[in-house]
């Protein structure tokens, strides 16, 4: 009886070769791959500063169209807020205008600044100052503080002396006259009935004057000598001088 010898095959399996090969590959595309990272990497490195510089130009960018934004923004809020102050302000005069014009009373002239008062002494006057003196320009528009009647008209002082230049006394009724001084002008004649605020002489620098400007008084008479003080008298009428 002859012996069967079984050889054992030393040949590895198809699959196991197949299973060596696969991890071969695997393994090789890893160090592959790890190679071309690191190459990859190692490549691009020098670039990676203009990547950030990129970022952060972009980030900027952003940053000047938001602020320009704000800007323009804050501006609009400014210029609405000033033309709020600018119609409030209009609003404010125009009403204290009304205000105004509703009171009896006004003064002689609209600007002016004020100079020598109601009982003012020197060597200028022979007797203390007898009126309210108005700085204006010669030429000066003066108005009727109130409404009444032109009853002294004319140089001379329209007859109260030629200290007083050139000068108009309007009768107010009730024992209550004013008297407009240093005129250059005389628009109005006596009997005239006048309304407030109407036109009825320009100022100047007549008679006894050191420089131009208007003297207006407040008289329980016509005539010189009965002057009260004509800013207290204007100021309980609501007229601030």
């Amino acid at each position: 009886m002859s012996k069967r010898v079984t050889f054992q095959s030393r040949r590895p399996s198809v699959s196991r070769m197949r299973g060596a090969v696969v991890a071969a590959g695997l393994g090789t595309s890893m160090v592959l791959g790890a190679g071309a990272a690191f190459a990859a990497g190692t490549a691009d490195a020098p670039q990676a500063p203009a990547l950030v510089s990129s970022a952060t130009a972009d980030s900027v960018a952003k940053q000047a169209v938001a602020q320009d934004k704000a800007a323009a923004k804050h501006a609009a809020e400014k210029k609405a807020d000033a033309a709020k102050k600018k119609e409030a302000a209009k609003k404010k005069a125009a009403a204290k205008k009304k205000a105004i014009a509703k009171l009896p009373w006004e003064t002689p002239v609209s600007k002016y600044e004020l100079s020598a008062g109601f009982g003012n002494d020197g060597s200028r006057w022979a007797h203390k100052h007898s009126g309210q003196d108005f700085a204006v320009p010669i030429g000066t528009k003066v108005e009727a503080a109130h409404s009444g009647t032109i009853v002294k008209a004319g140089p001379n002082g329209g007859g109260d002396g030629p200290a007083y230049g050139n000068a108009i006394v309007i009768s107010h009724g009730n024992g209550t006259y004013s008297q407009y001084a240093h005129l250059s002008q005389i628009d109005v004649h006596i009997g005239q009935h006048v309304k407030k605020g109407e036109k009825i002489a320009l100022s100047g620098n007549t008679g006894n004057s050191s420089g131009p400007h208007l003297h207006f008084e407040i008289r329980t008479t016509p005539n010189y000598g009965s002057a009260v003080n004509p800013v207290n008298f204007l100021h309980k009428h609501g007229i601030n001088v």
